[in-house]
């Protein structure tokens, strides 16, 4: 008879194993007091309507006020989101965040008017006004405004449009709410199923335990498919509206133009997904034949190939530091004090924990890591890639004034897939080095789960979202059923015959994402950013000394580049399918190494 495992409260874990949220807010108290603070300052910002135009001074001391209180915004909202994310019953918590949101819109409403009003300047003054030295820490915020000229309506179409914000994002509190408050999971193997643990039972090594909560999970999820269903479309519909409202051709044009980047980025990344699916079939046969089955099925691609490694967190964080070492001691000694002393983590399993992990920039009190650790090598890869992130924060922030923007979601993916195959390729040389098969085994098992995540899901995801939006843009709706359909058969794409399906679990599993479907075109940045890491990282084995420079170069430069240029200074080209293709490459020299070790274990 096997027994339930129950998991600690929030209030019962270690303290080491929580991030020091405290930094933000040292009480509740502090918190609610800045609720009330910035409610009366946001009032004051519509003072300055009607008045950026009359001199340099009046306009640059509201750029001033609106960055401060941007930026006390973003530290107060981390502190909401972060509560609510550690403790999903926390009912305060979801409050907090609720009323986070709602400030938030009302700042959107207040600062509505400085869009139309700078846009209805004289571009020409306006650009001599920002050739000023006193403007230079406005000056990509601004350029970036005018690049969107043509898109920004008069003063009462965006006082609406911000107003709308909050109600427009109730889909995106309301599908966390359900997914990790009111989904009961069940149990596998007489463990209670949460997000925080779904992964970890999802790779365990008894195959029932796998297939119970691969399936139970996927179960939730489709007894709630007409609700997830309504949600996304409302969604889709939204972000429809809005770039139609903005007078953009389409949804994905309005999501990518803000940052310069070609819808081509997404359609070649597509194409050049769909051309490389063979390698993918391979890898699952050559899964399927070192793991001895008949027939591989979903729930089988994350068994370990070998013995699970246990891996504490101050090993990981031993592995990571290593290697790191070509970007200097400088990089590490930060990220190692951020990891450890600093508290940047938060890593405790506990009830109530929502799944997945992130880096948060913290206003720039300190930048945070949300994830649960589970004592393996996802664990570590997990660690890897969101320390990535927040050190492209934390160099960032140091080399710019808050005003300059920060960086994109497409700069972002960058630097935590870097660190990822960075810290690898330094594990692989180890284990290679010792003649440990199983380490080496383990690790490209690591590396390919990556890869299907960011290189197999992501991109099924991407596809997904740019078939749904147009849908909805043609007149045409999202059932439940047609999700389920496309979803599957977008799967069995990259599956080909080398994976048993199980349709309708199967193609449930866009509801099984928050962050990356409700943030529209999001997804696709995963890949490539997967990409131009393997492409920058190649750059060190010509050139250590320069490559390094080039790269901090990179993470310094934070979001005053745009991404696109930011990486063609790295030497990294997104218009072309070159980056996408060499990652492939390297995909497929994991998947070759595999055949190798397999055909020695045989004998």
């Amino acid at each position: 008879m096997t027994t339930t495992k129950l998991l600690p409260s929030r209030a019962d874990v270690p303290r080491e194993q929580t991030w020091d949220i405290e930094a933000l807010y040292a009480t509740p108290a502090a918190w609610e007091a800045e609720a009330e603070a910035l409610t009366a300052d946001i009032a004051g910002l519509g003072s300055s309507a009607g008045t950026l135009g009359e001199s340099p001074e009046k306009l640059l001391a509201y750029l001033k006020a609106a960055d401060a209180l941007e930026l006390r915004l973003a530290r107060f909202m981390s502190y909401a989101s972060m509560s609510a994310s550690v403790d999903g019953r926390d009912a305060t918590a979801a409050a907090w965040r609720d009323r986070a949101s709602g400030i938030g819109a009302q700042y959107g409403s207040a600062a509505a008017f400085a869009r139309p009003e700078l846009l209805a300047l004289d571009e020409g003054q306006l650009r001599e006004w920002l050739a000023r030295e006193d403007f230079a820490d406005f000056r990509v915020k601004l350029e970036r405004l005018l690049r969107v000229k043509p898109h920004v309506r008069s003063a009462e179409v965006e006082e609406l449009l911000g107003a709308v914000q909050a109600p427009f994002a109730s889909e995106r509190g309301i599908h966390p709410a359900l997914a990790n408050m009111d989904m009961d999971f069940g149990t596998a193997g007489g463990q209670k199923i949460t997000q925080g643990n779904v992964d970890r039972l999802t790779s365990d090594p008894d195959r029932e335990i796998r297939r119970e909560a691969w399936e139970n999970y996927a179960d939730a999820h489709l007894a709630a498919k007409h609700a997830q269903a309504a949600m996304y479309a409302t969604n889709v519909r939204q972000n429809v509206f809005l770039a139609r409202a903005r007078r953009y051709p389409d949804a994905i044009t309005a999501s990518l133009s803000p940052d310069n980047i070609p819808v081509g980025v997404v359609t070649t990344l597509l194409e050049t997904y769909r051309a490389n699916t063979p390698i993918w079939h391979r890898y699952w046969k050559v899964r399927r034949d070192w793991l001895g089955l008949q027939e591989l099925r979903e729930y089988d691609v994350k068994a370990s190939l070998v013995p699970p490694r246990t891996v504490s967190y101050a090993e990981a964080v031993d592995w990571i530091a290593e290697g790191m070492a070509p970007l200097g001691e400088e990089y590490v000694s930060e990220m190692r004090k951020g990891l450890t002393t600093e508290r940047w983590v938060d890593y405790a399993e506990n009830d109530g924990k929502r799944q997945g992990a992130y880096s948060n920039g913290g206003g720039r009190v300190k930048p945070y890591i949300f994830m649960t650790w589970n004592n393996t090598v996802g664990s570590y890869s997990t660690l890897a890639h969101e320390i990535g992130h927040s050190m492209h924060s934390f160099l960032a922030a140091k080399e710019h004034a808050a005003s300059v923007p920060r960086y994109t979601l497409f700069h972002a993916e960058v630097a935590s897939n870097f660190n990822q195959a960075m810290s690898r390729q330094n594990l692989l040389a180890r284990a290679r080095a010792a003649g440990d098969t199983d380490l080496e085994v383990q690790i490209i098992e690591e590396a390919l789960s990556n890869f299907h995540r960011y290189f197999f899901i992501m991109p099924t995801l991407a596809a997904f979202e740019l078939e749904c939006y147009r849908r909805i843009e043609a007149g045409g709706t999202l059932s439940a059923p047609d999700l389920i359909k496309l979803t599957a058969d977008l799967l069995s794409e990259g599956y080909g015959d080398g994976v048993t399906m199980d349709r309708e679990r199967s193609g449930i599993l866009w509801a099984q994402f928050s962050t990356h479907l409700y943030a529209n075109f999001y997804a696709y940045q995963y890949a490539t950013g997967i990409s131009a890491a393997h492409q920058l990282l190649e750059q060190f084995s010509a050139d250590p000394g320069g490559a390094r420079e080039t790269y901090l170069k990179f993470l310094k430069s934070g979001g005053s580049l745009d991404p696109i240029d930011a990486l063609k200074e790295a030497g990294v080209d997104m218009l072309s399918p070159a980056p996408v293709q060499a990652t492939f490459r390297t995909l497929e020299g994991y998947v070759a190494r595999l055949e190798e070790l397999l055909a020695q274990r045989r004998g």
